[in-house]
């Protein structure tokens, strides 16, 4: 370990999580727990609402797409605090009134945070030889959901004209975040990634690419229209507020439930069951419309959608050489930012003419498609830095310090 990097410490990881608690969980996901309060206020139509998503989308998009340059230049570790604080301006900014800017402006935060926190996650990975760092990076994203969850319905409700104070209340939390993340995004500087490198590499990865961009799609109309669709139902404040805990506190306990299958599990196995699992989440909160139907949707839709990410990153670890990283990661994140920038749009508009019902409807059949295009085999048939890469065993080598032993496993035929 390089003596000017701390050690990867259970504390450096939650630090380093605390990136996705804000600019995912307080910078994107609690949009969604404002939209009702919001379309009262400002009179909007749920396509319009859907707008304001479409612009974090985009932000989010640019971003992914500067992202290697942006590290390039100023490093994993300046990049991601960058990130940090453009995303609590940006939250203080909507507050303001300054929504489509502010909201593009935390996407585009967003990003390079995202980006840049989980190569560093995954080097904090290799250092310890596990995979928990990229599992809990991932899962940090449920904390801020959680938080959010048990105070925004109680602040907004009955009181829509509160929403300006519930976005002031985020950025004062992503400052927080940001300070108690400073020091656990320091590591010594690394190779960064060679953007064309990770492009030229997508186009045998295209059926993960694919499905990445139908997830990205669908996961945030489910999180974008949740509450909506709770107040269509006139549900009660209670249950709005168990509901969206549940989605933050599942989504922090995720990685104790799938760090091992991830690892362990052969070919994508793993990332096509939780893409299964958000498909039947979104259709069990249309089908089952009860507390009891709304709960379980809840608890299964946290317990799989941050993990998608995290066995993405997983798959692209295993098949993507270190200098290359970085770059790959920005290439599909720019997929997963069209798709999270067309869904809640489509999903809006579709819905202001059969019913709010429908955003889960269509979550449901993007994320089962994506399900479907994932490909069974083995992720030891994918080349990785010249040649693929098993075990001893023929399963395919986690990311982790113990690469090196691993590499000494025998490799698989070309990738198909």
């Amino acid at each position: 370990m390089n003596p000017a990097t701390p050690p990867p410490t259970p504390w450096r990881q939650i630090g380093l999580a605390l990136g996705p608690a804000a600019v995912l969980g307080l910078g994107r996901f609690a949009y969604g727990l404002f939209v009702p309060a919001m379309s009262e206020d400002l009179r909007w139509t749920l396509a319009e609402a859907g707008r304001l998503t479409t612009a974090n989308g985009v932000g989010y998009l640019l971003g992914a797409v500067l992202a290697a340059a942006v590290i390039r230049r100023i490093g994993l570790t300046a990049t991601f605090r960058a990130g940090m604080i453009l995303t609590a301006m940006s939250l203080a900014a909507t507050g303001l009134g300054l929504l489509l800017a502010a909201r593009a402006a935390a996407g585009f935060g967003g990003a390079l945070t995202f980006v840049a926190g989980a190569a560093l996650a995954t080097r904090l990975a290799t250092l310890t030889g596990r995979l928990t760092p990229v599992a809990v990076y991932f899962g940090g994203a449920g904390g801020g959901i959680a938080i959010t969850g048990g105070a925004v319905p109680i602040l907004l409700n009955a009181h829509a004209d509160r929403w300006a104070a519930g976005w002031w209340l985020l950025a004062a939390a992503a400052a927080l975040a940001t300070v108690g993340s400073w020091r656990a995004a320091a590591l010594a500087p690394a190779p960064v990634a060679d953007a064309d490198r990770g492009e030229r590499r997508l186009s045998r990865h295209w059926r993960i690419a694919a499905s990445y961009l139908l997830f990205g799609a669908g996961y945030i109309g489910y999180l974008t229209f949740l509450s909506a669709y709770l107040a269509d139902r006139q549900a009660p404040l209670p249950l709005v507020c168990v509901t969206w805990i549940l989605i933050g506190v599942s989504a922090m306990a995720a990685p104790v439930l799938w760090n091992r299958p991830i690892a362990a599990w052969p070919g994508n196995r793993a990332l096509r069951l939780m893409l299964l699992g958000i498909a039947t989440a979104a259709a069990l909160a249309w089908l089952v419309p009860t507390p009891a139907g709304m709960i379980a949707s809840a608890l299964l839709f946290g317990l799989a959608f941050m993990m998608v990410p995290a066995a993405v990153t997983t798959y692209i670890g295993r098949t993507v050489p270190p200098h290359a990283l970085s770059a790959t990661l920005g290439v599909f994140t720019v997929l997963f930012a069209i798709g999270q920038s067309a869904g809640p749009w489509v999903s809006g508009v579709l819905a202001d003419r059969t019913g709010a019902g429908t955003t889960l409807t269509v979550a449901a059949l993007l994320c089962a498609l994506a399900a479907a295009l994932v490909s069974g085999r083995s992720l030891a048939r994918e080349k990785c830095d010249g040649a693929p890469v098993t075990s001893a065993a023929g399963g395919a080598a986690p990311v982790s310090g113990r690469s090196a032993l691993l590499r000494r496993g025998r490799c698989a035929g070309p990738g198909r």
